[in-house]
C-alpha cells in the first residue's frame, strides 16, 4: 500500500511525445470556439472556405457585363423570340415552354450570362419546334373571333348564376364546333373566343355551326346570338397565343359583325367557294387599327 509520503510526491513531467498526444486528445474532447468546425489540422474549414471562394468567383464572372452582353448578342443571332422567358412567350403546356418558365422563375436581380444562354437554347428549341408544325408567322392561318351580342346587358338583369350557366353551355358548343372543323381554340375572351384554322372555309363553317347550335340553347327564356369575324393572314405565334397585325384585324372584323352575322375580310373571302356560301354586299371596314382599304362582307351557308 502506498504511504502518505509516496502520495505526496510530485508527478514527473510528461515527455515530449506524451505532451503532443495529450494536446491532440484535449483538442478533440474540448474544441475551442474558433476551431469548432474543423479538426486539429483545420483542413475541413479550409476546404469549405476554398469552395466558397470558388463559388463567389463563379458568380462574379457570370454577372460580368461583358459576358452578359455577349450572351444577349448570341440570343439575337439565334432563331426565335429573343425575349423568350417572359410570361407571354412561355405560356403553354409544351416542354420548351415549361422549361422556360422554370428558368425564368429562377431569375434574380443580378444579370446572368448562364441564364441568358439557357433561355437562348430554349428559344431556339421553341422556334424549331414551331417551324416544324408551321407555326410562327411563316404561313397563312384563318383567325376567328366570336362574341355574344348583347350578353352583358342580359347578364346584368339575369344575375351571376344564370350568366355562368349560359357561358358554360356556349363554351361547350364553341369548343366542339371549333374542334370538329379542324380548328384550335387559342383562348377564351369573356363571352367569346379566339381560334385559328388552316383555311378560312374551316373557320366560317365553324362559326356557322356555332350559331346553328346556339339557336337551341336557352337559359331563362334567353337564346344567345353570336357574331363572328374571320380574317386570313400570318399571325405571330408567341407561346400558345397569337399576336400581330392580322390578329388585330380579325378582332376588328369580329367587332364589326352584327348579332347572328359572320363577317369575313377580303383576304378570307378570296379563298371561299361561291358554290358553298352566300355572300352579302362588300363594304369598307371602318374601324380603328384596321387597314383603310380593307373590305369585308357577310357570309351565310347555302344549305
Amino acid at each position: 500500500m502506498a504511504d502518505a509520503e509516496s502520495l505526496c510526491k510530485p508527478v514527473p513531467p510528461l515527455g515530449l511525445h506524451a505532451t503532443k498526444e495529450w494536446s491532440i486528445i484535449r483538442a478533440v474532447i474540448q474544441p475551442s470556439d474558433s476551431n469548432s468546425d474543423s479538426d486539429p489540422t483545420g483542413r475541413p474549414l479550409q476546404a469549405e472556405r476554398k469552395s466558397s471562394r470558388i463559388l463567389e468567383t463563379a458568380r462574379r464572372t457570370d454577372a460580368m457585363p461583358s459576358l452578359v452582353a455577349t450572351a444577349r448578342f448570341v440570343r439575337r443571332l439565334l432563331p426565335g423570340d429573343e425575349q423568350y422567358g417572359d410570361p407571354l412567350s412561355t405560356s403553354g403546356d409544351e416542354l420548351p415552354q415549361h422549361l422556360g418558365r422554370l428558368v425564368a422563375e429562377r431569375e434574380s436581380p443580378r444579370p446572368s450570362a448562364v441564364r441568358e444562354l439557357g433561355l437562348g437554347a430554349l428559344q431556339a428549341w421553341q422556334a424549331l419546334s414551331e417551324a416544324q408544325r408551321r407555326g410562327r408567322g411563316t404561313i397563312d392561318l384563318a383567325i376567328l373571333f366570336t362574341d355574344l351580342a348583347g350578353f352583358s346587358d342580359w347578364a346584368l338583369g339575369a344575375g351571376d348564376a344564370a350568366a355562368l350557366e349560359l357561358l358554360r353551355k356556349v363554351g361547350a358548343v364553341q369548343k366542339d364546333a371549333i374542334s370538329e372543323n379542324g380548328g384550335t381554340l387559342v383562348k377564351w375572351l369573356g363571352d367569346g373566343a379566339m381560334a385559328v384554322f388552316d383555311n378560312p372555309e374551316q373557320a366560317v363553317r365553324s362559326a356557322l355551326e356555332i350559331q346553328r347550335r346556339l339557336a337551341e340553347v336557352n337559359v331563362e327564356d334567353y337564346t344567345p346570338k353570336l357574331r363572328a369575324g374571320v380574317h386570313y393572314g400570318r399571325p405571330r405565334k408567341i407561346g400558345s397565343d397569337y399576336l400581330g397585325v392580322d390578329v388585330n384585324i380579325a378582332a376588328r372584323v369580329g367587332d364589326a359583325a352584327k348579332a347572328g352575322e359572320v363577317l369575313v375580310s377580303e383576304t378570307a373571302l378570296a379563298t371561299l367557294e361561291p358554290s358553298a356560301f352566300r355572300f352579302g354586299r362588300h363594304h369598307r371596314l371602318k374601324a380603328s387599327g384596321a387597314p383603310r382599304d380593307l373590305a369585308v362582307c357577310s357570309v351565310a351557308s347555302r344549305n
